[in-house]
């Protein structure tokens, strides 16, 4: 139980980072070369480059990492939410794109907190 609740907020990290590096791919166009393309594709990589910070400070302290992952998930929330409402999408489609983007954050930040405190009680009970 405590390997999989170790692993899992990591694989899923890794997993939303990649989802999130996707959106990087739009600023490659037929319009531009590939060369022309890439320092945009650099600018929008940007985010993917913190959450990767972000991973590893939490790989290496989870508490810390897990109150990094909520409150990024918790604060990227409403924003979220304003861009797409005001480009015009219903409530519906700016709550599913919620879903999908900002709180696989909160799920990570939380596991992160679960497995740290797991950690730390089993070493307490090892005592």
């Amino acid at each position: 139980m405590i390997k999989i609740v170790y692993w899992a907020p990591r694989i899923l990290c890794i997993l939303a980072i990649l989802f999130i590096s996707m959106f990087a791919l739009d600023s490659f166009s037929s319009e531009r070369t590939f060369l022309q393309s890439l320092p945009g594709f650099f600018i929008h990589l940007i985010p993917s480059f913190v959450l990767t910070l972000f991973l590893v400070i939490a790989w290496k302290w989870e508490l810390v990492g897990g109150i990094i992952f909520s409150l990024l998930g918790i604060a990227a929330t409403p924003l979220v939410f304003n861009n797409n409402f005001r480009n015009n999408q219903s409530v519906g489609t700016s709550l599913v794109i919620i879903l999908t983007v900002t709180a696989p954050f909160i799920i990570i930040g939380i596991l992160f907190i679960v497995s740290h405190f797991l950690k730390s009680r089993g070493a307490a009970a090892v005592k």
